[in-house]
């Protein structure tokens, strides 16, 4: 049979069992014993049933689609891309389409329409001055936030959280075992929960080690231009900076290129030596594994060379990163970063999204994602 001509009676005559025990062990639903479930689910599988989601749209009055609302600036941004792809597959695996809601379309006490042409909605990292989010958290329908919401509105039906501030805890020590003392941090503007945690974890983690943490303040999706920029302000005001860790995804290629024009090393250009390895990190696990070579340089700068900020001409600059993607991974050197796992992230959030909507999961559910700190050549100090 294909899966076009298998039906609920095919099932359940192969299974021995009636239409309706078929349909209760299918859902979940009904007082079915455990054994005949797991056999009936089996029988299905292997005759390549697949529910009529049309008709199960129609019985349960369900759109058939959840709705995706994002950062404004998440166009132009790798992270929320690859999160997207994310939520879409898992949501596809489930019968439900996304639906990618714009801004305006959703401001303006207009969730009452989203609500009718959705089942649910995934609102990612909600900001405090984002005007749309209040009315989606109120529309309705269940909602998951990718993050906490830190406004006053109506809690969510589930959220799925990182340790932020483990992640730049994680960081921070990396560069001061590496040898940095005066490590800064670019840390983003905004009242999402990641870039509060980031400019609060900037200063706790300061005063907890005794160590001066020069905090600069740049636009939450900063470009490489701003972080340049930047950079180079920090570094001709604040000379002995050892490290910078670029908080914006994308935005660390312009760290490297004010370490170039003040002359400050990034990487041995001579021994070459740089060391990638991978530490994880959630609530429940803390983990380094591995460790190779590599012969990765520089590029553009020499220890001996005096550049813009005229000073520390000598001092390596390790730089680092809090999200990594194609621009950490590629630039020259390679850029040590966290590793946010941004489809794993959207897959995730719809998860737990489908998981309340098919009643597996009670409301106010909190899941937890893990990262994964990638070291490379960025913070290999030379030698």
């Amino acid at each position: 049979m294909t899966s076009r001509t298998v039906t609920l009676l095919d099932v359940a005559r192969a299974a021995g069992v009636s239409k309706s025990t078929v349909s209760d062990a299918l859902q979940g639903s009904g007082r079915v014993a455990e054994a005949t479930r797991e056999r009936v689910r089996a029988v299905a599988e292997q005759l390549g049933y697949r529910p009529n989601s049309a008709a199960r749209r129609l019985r349960r009055s369900s759109t058939g689609a959840i709705g995706l609302h994002l950062p404004q600036t998440a166009t132009r941004l790798d992270y929320y891309m690859n999160l997207a792809f994310g939520a879409v597959a898992r949501a596809q695996e489930e019968g439900l389409d996304v639906v990618l809601l714009a801004p305006a379309g959703v401001a303006g006490g207009a969730s009452g329409r989203v609500a009718s042409r959705v089942d649910g909605l995934l609102v990612i990292d909600p900001e405090v001055g984002d005007s749309a989010v209040p009315g989606l958290l109120d529309a309705g329908v269940p909602v998951v936030t990718g993050e906490r919401y830190l406004g006053p509105a109506a809690a969510p039906s589930g959220a799925v959280i990182c340790d932020n501030a483990a992640s730049l805890t994680a960081l921070l020590d990396h560069v001061t075992e590496r040898g940095a003392r005066h490590p800064a941090v670019l840390a983003p503007a905004g009242t999402s929960a990641w870039a509060t945690a980031l400019r609060a974890t900037a200063a706790s983690w300061g005063q907890e080690h005794g160590v001066s943490v020069a905090l600069r303040t740049v636009p939450f999706a900063a470009t490489p231009q701003e972080a340049e920029e930047t950079t180079l302000a920090l570094l001709r005001t604040d000379p002995a900076v050892d490290a910078v860790i670029c908080a914006p995804d994308g935005a660390a290629p312009g760290v490297l290129r004010a370490a170039a024009t003040a002359g400050r090393t990034v990487s041995d250009r001579m021994t070459g030596s740089t060391t990638s390895g991978r530490t994880t990190g959630s609530t429940t696990s803390d983990r380094t594994t591995g460790s190779t070579t590599s012969g990765r340089t520089a590029g553009s700068t020499t220890s001996g060379r005096t550049g813009e900020a005229g000073a520390h001409p000598r001092t390596p600059l390790l730089v680092a990163s809090c999200v990594d993607g194609t621009a950490t991974r590629s630039a020259e050197p390679p850029v040590t970063a966290v590793d946010l796992r941004p489809a794993a992230y959207g897959r995730a959030c719809a998860e737990l999204l489908c998981d309340i909507l098919a009643g597996r999961t009670a409301p106010d559910t909190v899941r937890r994602h893990a990262w994964a700190l990638e070291t490379r050549a960025s913070t290999t100090p030379p030698r």
